[in-house]
């Protein structure tokens, strides 16, 4: 998707695959038949760069069809290179504006608590994006409001759009800032499918704090040449990059 339409942030998509699978897999309570059931978790991407993971997993679950994945990026098509929900069924909310989706998803948990509803609201973030203190205000606002059912999901690949995240602005010590704040802090192993599940789908914390899970990812996960890279931020794969990508990616699953 993203070679073909000249986007970029595969990186940053890697490093998020494997929490979009067990979300879209097991965890989110979802219909494509019924993108808006009331009922539905919502999950919004506050890391709205790598859309193209959500665009992918969403063809998986049935919201659209696999064929429209190819139209990723170009012009006139839908599948923008930042997540867009306009026309696209299961998209709770356009985002890449970093450091607002927490705000959003904590808003749309807190009127569900005021309405008396019970579905769960996630929220994919990147660690760059925790620079922010908008960030940290939607964190104060969570705790205070004990919105349970919204869980904040940390992509921590240590890596953000210029330079390695310690060296741009260190968040460590990362969880007990969390902690510090209200929160339930649960970590994870990033791309291991039973630790992500284990955590993302605990119940709710019995004294209706807010869940943070904090995923240790790598970014570019699965492409030997883009692991742990500030390269592949920005970078699109073509010609021979493409091909040794594909031929990593095909050659492990």
């Amino acid at each position: 998707m993203t070679s073909r339409g000249g986007s970029s942030h595969v990186g940053a998509v890697f490093s998020m695959a494997d929490i979009m699978a067990v979300l879209y897999g097991g965890v989110l309570r979802l219909d494509a038949a019924e993108p808006k059931s009331p009922g539905r978790d919502r999950l919004i991407l506050s890391k709205g760069h790598a859309g193209a993971g959500v665009y992918a997993a969403l063809a998986e679950r049935g919201f659209l069809p696999v064929e429209q994945l190819a139209t990723h990026y170009k012009d006139g098509s839908k599948l923008s290179g930042h997540v867009s929900h306009k026309g696209i069924p299961g998209v709770e909310f356009s985002t890449g504006s970093l450091g607002h989706g927490l705000g959003v998803a904590a808003g749309m948990a807190f009127g569900a608590k005021l309405d008396g509803k019970a579905h769960r609201v996630f929220c994919v973030m990147s660690d760059g994006e925790c620079d922010e203190g908008s960030v940290w205000e939607a964190v104060l606002f969570a705790a205070h409001h004990k919105l349970g059912r919204l869980i904040a999901v940390i992509d921590y690949n240590k890596i953000q759009s210029l330079a390695p995240v310690p060296e741009t602005i260190a968040l460590e010590p990362f969880a007990a800032k969390w902690t510090a704040f209200g929160w339930r802090v649960l970590e994870s192993a990033g791309h291991e499918a039973a630790a992500l599940l284990s955590a993302l789908d605990a119940p709710p914390d019995a004294e209706g704090r807010p869940t943070v899970v904090i995923a240790h990812t790598t970014k570019g996960k699965g492409v030997s040449f883009m692991e742990n890279s500030v390269l592949w931020h920005y970078r699109t794969a073509r010609g021979a990059e493409f091909d040794a990508a594909l031929a990593e990616l095909e050659g492990a699953s």
